[in-house]
């Protein structure tokens, strides 16, 4: 009955500079104006949300980990207690633009700030003020680096005119420049007190020796590069080409691939494999960041398509890798033999495989254009993409937990838009596409018996086994049914057709939907097919007479998916609204809605234990969502019980007549009949305004709180107003005016208290004027009375 989300993927960088803490284990990538802090085993995130909602513009964590700054583009510097998301101070950064870079000393108590304004300011961390200002330098000042030595109290800058400036900090003057680069200076990296290597957007790296400010050697590296990072002298890094002694450093850049270049010769000496062909101008594949982490033996490199890669550091082996950025979410289904993993279609050709348990994610190559759908086959290794390349491919997942592609398939005239694999064994594929024909694909046995699909070394080629024309548009969904005889396919023509699966004949059709339907799917149970349309609502066909047998309507837009959950008693849809929909088929109504996501919802699936389901949306999250109807089931049957416990407990009090006792526990159950027959108890006793007096003066604050809105409201019936009152007159004899002013609703307490008494109070007066009335008419009958037998 209803589902809560159990964990969600988001976005978690957009761009910038990412950076990693010193033991490795967390990293922080600046998303928007949020800063989020990622642990690197888990993967779990917190973020850093800034109140003024501007974008962060850089950010830096300062060398022992204690000291965390970030600027924003509102000139603001905050400084931040990351451990606990705190905030601990702000202040204004005096640049008149927004600040491009930062950099600590290696002491952690010096912060240099470069701006957009070319300026640089350099502020005391310790003692919180500016200490100086650098001008001189020309546009955006994007490169800020101290000397590692901090006696000589250098910083080392580069800005928009591709010189390394060298300041002093002691006369605060610019002592030199180093004049090489043609185009941005992208890194500085410090050997010793006396060699620098930069590397530049003119496909270069410089050594420069620092004594006599001169460049002792250019390195060409034929690609445009955003990082170079010194190999360190200890270590063992002979299987990346290091043989001899002296200066190693590795490069990333345009080509996105790693390469180890010693100094002494200029000479590449090792270049990383990858699986995608490298070109030679800045791609989706371009590296953009390379980091050493010496904790943990990393290398950490950040992609272009923000996608950031753990190595390890003495044979670049991939440790992990995290996505983080999905862009819109077309498709997503569990995949392992017990779920362990996902396979997302993303707005693009490469399909991420996210491991649950770790969000390590493996990106697979392929495909030349954007993957449109998946399907997994049932036992949960081999699964199928088709993209609008016009193909499909067949990939398969190794014991070791890697996919790799075994087969593709070419034969549609257009992009491939939906996929349906064979439900009993690993035996064909249907896929249909927007030239409006759907085809059968035989999968070989060769690609089914594990033992000789470990040996494949390139995909299979799938030839189509049937061509149909289907429908007159688009089809936009196609499922085969649970015995592995029937087809059916939906389409933007209205029509849902079923097909016979040995030679693709026409059975049937399927009429009533009035727009374009999205999605079709059979009943695991029943001879019953599903439909979902643009029309708002779902229905359920029977596969005999082509009948509708029920529609459910509740969706205010385009029912994009359904599936069905519960061993075939109830449908899971979702919207393109943002919502998901559970329905009882057996009743026709809508148990729950969920609300999880901002945009449509196009991918939706869940797992073989029917407990888990899985939506991705266009808004870039994937969420997981956990069946919590048992433990929602149970927590309400503890609490009606601890109800009826507490309930016997107050009726015992009551008779025992343990009046103090029993208006807390009738307070704490929030009750307040209850508490008014307690009181009214009290009242009947001998002496009752004395004990309820005594009664009422020992309850605590916030019992009294409670007591005075129960009171509110019996105050408005004539029946109950005198308890109501005599419980008002205790609180005004006891509680000092401050006091009660301190009582939390005490104003529309007073306000709501004032028209009723006053109602009362009139009522009052006019039975005393009744009464009297009364009085005057006996005393004149007695007088009368009185009179006539002294007459007779």
């Amino acid at each position: 009955s209803s589902y809560a989300v159990s964990r969600k993927i988001e976005p978690f960088y957009k761009g910038g500079r990412v950076q990693v803490n010193r033991d490795g284990k967390f990293m922080f990538c600046p998303c928007g104006s949020k800063l989020n802090i990622i642990d690197v085993e888990t993967g779990a995130l917190h973020s850093l949300q800034q109140d003024d909602e501007e974008d962060i513009s850089s950010f830096v964590l300062s060398p022992d980990d204690e000291i965390l700054v970030t600027g924003s583009r509102a000139l603001l510097l905050k400084q931040w207690n990351w451990r606990e998301n705190k905030c601990v101070r702000t202040w204004k950064a005096v640049h008149i633009a927004p600040v491009a870079s930062m950099a600590f000393d290696s002491t952690s108590t010096l912060l240099a700030t470069g701006g957009c304004d070319s300026t640089i300011k350099i502020w005391d961390m310790i003692k919180q003020y500016c200490t100086h200002n650098l001008k001189g330098s020309s546009g955006v000042v994007h490169l800020v680096e101290f000397h590692p030595d901090i006696s000589r109290l250098q910083l080392f800058s580069s800005s928009i005119d591709y010189k390394i400036r060298i300041w002093d900090l002691n006369s605060s003057k610019c002592v030199a420049m180093l004049d090489g680069h043609f185009s941005a200076v992208t890194s500085l990296a410090f050997a010793d007190g006396n060699t620098l290597i930069s590397s530049g957007r003119d496909k270069i790296c410089m050594v420069w020796d620092l004594k006599t400010r001169e460049s002792k050697r250019t390195v060409p590296v034929y690609e445009s590069v955003e990082a170079a990072i010194l190999l360190p002298e200890k270590g063992d890094f002979s299987q990346l080409g290091v043989k001899k002694q002296g200066l190693h450093f590795v490069t990333a850049g345009s080509k996105g691939v790693l390469k180890v270049w010693e100094v002494a010769t200029a000479a590449c000496v090792y270049t990383q494999s990858v699986p995608f062909e490298s070109k030679e101008e800045a791609s989706e594949r371009s590296l953009t960041q390379c980091m050493l982490v010496p904790a943990r033996n990393e290398i950490v490199t950040v992609s272009v398509e923000h996608n950031i890669v753990l190595y390890d550091a003495q044979t670049l082996q991939l440790r992990k890798q995290l996505a983080g950025y999905n862009d819109e979410v077309l498709d997503v289904k569990f995949l392992g033999p017990g779920d362990s993993h996902i396979v997302v279609a993303t707005n693009s050709p490469q399909l991420k495989v996210f491991e649950l348990a770790t969000s390590h994610c493996q990106i697979l190559y392929g495909h030349t254009e954007t993957i449109l759908a998946l399907d997994v086959f049932r036992k949960g290794l081999m699964f199928v993409s088709c993209a609008k390349d016009k193909s499909i491919r067949v990939w398969r997942m190794t014991k070791d937990g890697r996919v790799i592609c075994v087969a593709q398939g070419l034969g549609h005239a257009h992009g491939v838009g939906a996929v349906s694999c064979s439900r009993l064994k690993e035996s064909f594929i249907v896929t249909s596409s927007q030239d409006c024909t759907i085809k059968i694909w035989n999968i070989p046995e060769s690609l089914t018996s594990k033992a000789k699909a470990a040996l494949i070394s390139s995909p299979e080629n799938l030839r189509a086994k049937v061509t149909e024309r289907g429908h007159d548009k688009d089809i936009n969904s196609v499922a085969v049914s649970p015995n592995d005889r029937l087809i059916a396919t939906g389409s933007q023509d209205r029509l849902a057709k079923l097909w016979s699966c040995s030679d693709c004949s026409l059975l049937g059709v399927f009429t009533g939907h009035k727009r374009g339907i999205w999605c079709v799917q059979f009943s695991p149970v029943d001879q019953i097919l599903a439909t979902s349309s643009a029309d708002g609502t779902l229905k359920l066909w029977g596969l005999r007479d082509f009948s509708c047998l029920k529609t459910f309507e509740g969706h205010d837009a385009s029912v994009l998916k359904i599936i069905f959950v519960s061993r075939g008693t109830q449908l899971l849809s979702s919207g393109s609204d943002g919502l998901l929909k559970l329905w009882t088929i057996k009743t026709n109504e809508c148990v729950k809605t969920l609300d999880g996501h901002e945009d449509k919802i196009w991918g939706l699936h869940s797992n073989k234990q029917d407990d888990m389901v899985v939506t991705a949306s266009s808004d870039s999250c994937i969420t997981l969502w956990k069946d919590v109807t048992e433990i929602e089931e149970k927590e309400a049957q503890a609490k009606q019980e601890e109800q009826i416990m507490k309930e016997q407990e107050l009726s015992n009090l009551l008779h025992e007549k343990r009046y103090l006792k029993a208006l807390g526990l009738a307070i704490s159950l929030d009750r307040p009949h209850t508490v008014l027959m307690v009181v009214k108890a009290i009242l009947k006793e001998t002496d009752g305004r004395k004990h309820l007096e005594e009664n009422i003066v020992r309850l605590r604050k916030d019992q009294k709180e409670a007591v005075l809105a129960f009171l509110v409201t019996w105050n408005t019936n004539s029946r109950n107003c005198h308890e109501a009152q005599a419980v008002i007159e205790t609180l005004l004899k006891h509680e000092a005016p401050d006091s009660l002013l301190q009582y939390s609703g005490i104003k529309s307490a007073v306000e709501s208290l004032l028209p009723y008494t006053e109602r009362h109070f009139q009522r009052l007066s006019r039975l005393l004027q009744a009464s009297m009335f009364i009085d005057f008419m006996f005393q004149n009958m007695r007088l009368a009375d009185a009179a006539q037998q002294e007459d007779m």
